[in-house]
């Protein structure tokens, strides 16, 4: 590699408003409080998860821990009847749910009480969706990008999860179009989940290659792997700066860094700066 690598960070990568949101809830939470858990791991990125360990917050599965003086509701919410349990709780509940989530939920409830068939375009094995589904009622469906379309009813009320690309949504409105008599959309995806995407097309469309860093249990940075890998740029989906291998960079002059909406700063920074030891320039 004699020339240097031209180092491309995106501007939008890392901490989305509702994660940093959640982490400073949680970090503050901890200088106030002994014993403080998060009802599942606050955001999907372990090394986060990992510090916040070292700082005395602890993920916990169960919400009867005789231990807990502090739970923290995690970004992704709970289910309805979880709302509730944890309202007869005596000790305090922190509630970290990203504002854009509460807001999908709550279209969710007013699709339901309104009689439409509520069609939730998400992941169904994603807490997010989990959640949403309690809302939307026991006969709701849930559509993944996989999902062929299924029989619906005259009329049917959609919300989104709100990490799930625009074009998913766009796909079932026009689907669903020649079944439906009556369709209302609440399009609740995040806005930083398009800019995120759209910035990274455009990364992507002038490197190399592009490392996306963050958890391999995020569903979004999963997402924007997915995505440069279909636009058939040389891709690596990493959660930190030791997993880089130095072979990826052969022939690179212009390298693409993005991140998840889960992944701190601090991480994305040791990443440029492996590559900067290895031979680049920002």
């Amino acid at each position: 590699m004699a020339d240097r690598i031209k180092i491309v960070t995106a501007t939008r990568a890392g901490f989305c408003f509702g994660v940093k949101r959640a982490v400073d809830i949680a970090f503050d939470a901890a200088k106030k409080s002994r014993h403080v858990y998060t009802l599942g791991p606050i955001i999907h990125n372990p090394q986060v998860i990992e510090k916040l360990r070292s700082e005395g917050v602890a993920p916990i599965q169960s919400i009867d821990n005789r231990k807990i003086k502090t739970l923290i509701v995690r970004t992704h919410g709970v289910t309805n009847e979880m709302s509730a349990r944890l309202g007869n709780k005596s000790y305090n509940v922190i509630d970290a749910t990203c504002p854009f989530v509460k807001k999908a939920q709550r279209f969710a409830g007013l699709l339901r009480k309104e009689g439409y068939q509520v069609v939730i375009i998400g992941d169904r094995e994603h807490p997010e969706v989990m959640g949403l589904m309690s809302y939307a009622g026991p006969d709701c469906i849930v559509i993944s990008k996989e999902d062929p379309l299924p029989k619906l009813r005259s009329r049917v009320g959609v919300v989104v999860q709100t990490t799930q690309p625009i074009s998913v949504l766009k796909r079932f409105v026009g689907e669903s179009i020649d079944q439906v008599k009556e369709l209302k959309v609440f399009n609740t995806i995040c806005n930083s989940t398009a800019l995120r995407l759209k910035e990274t097309k455009r990364i992507a469309k002038g490197v190399d290659a592009v490392l996306v860093v963050g958890g391999k249990n995020s569903a979004n940075t999963t997402q924007l792997a997915k995505f440069c890998i279909s636009m058939s740029v040389p891709t690596y989906h990493i959660e930190t700066a030791k997993e880089i291998r130095k072979e990826w960079f052969k022939d690179v002059k212009k390298v693409g860094i993005t991140a998840g909406a889960s992944t701190p700063d601090w991480i994305i920074e040791e990443v440029a700066d492996r590559i900067r030891y290895i031979g680049g320039r920002s």
